[in-house]
């Protein structure tokens, strides 16, 4: 289940619940279906990555990292399409419990069209996308992760859709500022995919292309400074636009763990670099609690 990634997953939501709780009263109950669904949603998403990557033939005994389930021969391909079924149900039940608690329906019928809330439904719809999404990044005949094209999946939904759609579900209510840690989020999250993909450019080369293969190690390299660098700067416009105040700079705590991580990757050959992708992990998911945090400790 790649547990050491759902700190990734996790971080953003609890930066958009606690940004919600900031402003408005946040009911915990949904708090808590908010992030269960989204551990259900990373499993599945791990999972299915797993899978496909050994249908493919992508993943053999020369890659650098942890030993997973079908390589290591603990599990049979047939076993691991049945526990992704699990986790497909799983991120089904709780996604629509969440919907249900925090609005108290799926549609609302008691209005006419114009004036219905539309939400829970564009809620289940991204839900279903969601699902859709962690399963065909390397499943499928045309997988669109083997196209280069993870990068900006992760951007949308570890990022945008985590920051903003937490928030949504918790407070009822979303701002276009929110884009801000959202994208902030989402650099992160791809600068997590990217370590992997620097790491693993040797074994990915003959199936799937990546942006870390169509730059090459040096500019993969620039390309994951960058995002950092974007990422952070995106939290601080965020904070310079709202009212003052130096909790809401409580996440620069963090900035020790992220100069650690950049120095470790310039220094570090590719097939090196496994250590700096759970420094980057932890450092995010710090970076995402101490942020929604910040936002919350100036109310008392």
């Amino acid at each position: 289940m790649r547990l050491r990634t759902l700190p990734l997953s996790t971080g953003g939501v609890l930066l958009g619940i606690l940004l919600a709780a900031a402003d408005y009263h946040v009911s915990w109950g949904v708090a808590v279906l908010i992030v269960l669904t989204t551990v259900c949603l990373q499993i599945l998403s791990n999972l299915s990555n797993e899978l496909g990557d050994v249908l493919h033939g992508t993943d053999t005994a020369e890659r650098v990292g942890p030993q997973y389930g079908l390589n290591g021969g603990q599990m049979s391909v047939k076993e691991m399409k049945w526990l992704i079924g699990v986790f497909v149900v799983l991120s089904m039940v709780s996604g629509t419990a969440m919907i249900l608690a925090s609005f108290g329906t799926l549609l609302d019928l008691r209005h006419p069209l114009a004036e219905m809330d539309w939400t829970p439904t564009l809620l289940l719809l991204l839900g279903a996308g969601a699902i859709m999404g962690a399963m065909k990044y390397t499943l499928g005949r045309n997988p669109y992760g083997y196209r280069g094209l993870g990068d900006l999946f992760v951007f949308v939904f570890f990022g945008l859709v985590a920051v903003m759609g937490s928030y949504l579900v918790a407070s009822h209510t979303l701002f276009w500022r929110l884009l801000l840690p959202g994208a902030a989020v989402g650099c992160f999250s791809v600068g997590v995919l990217n370590v992997n993909n620097i790491r693993d450019m040797k074994t990915d080369a003959p199936n799937r292309v990546t942006v870390a293969i169509r730059l090459g190690e040096k500019r993969a390299k620039i390309y994951q400074t960058g995002l950092i660098v974007l990422g952070w700067a995106l939290m601080l416009a965020y904070c310079q636009i709202r009212f003052f105040s130096l909790w809401h700079y409580l996440y620069v705590l963090t900035l020790p763990l992220f100069i650690l991580h950049l120095r470790g990757v310039w220094k570090r050959k590719e097939r090196e670099l496994d250590p700096m992708l759970p420094l980057l992990v932890v450092a995010s998911f710090l970076f995402c609690l101490l942020g929604g945090i910040g936002f919350c400790v100036y109310l008392f």
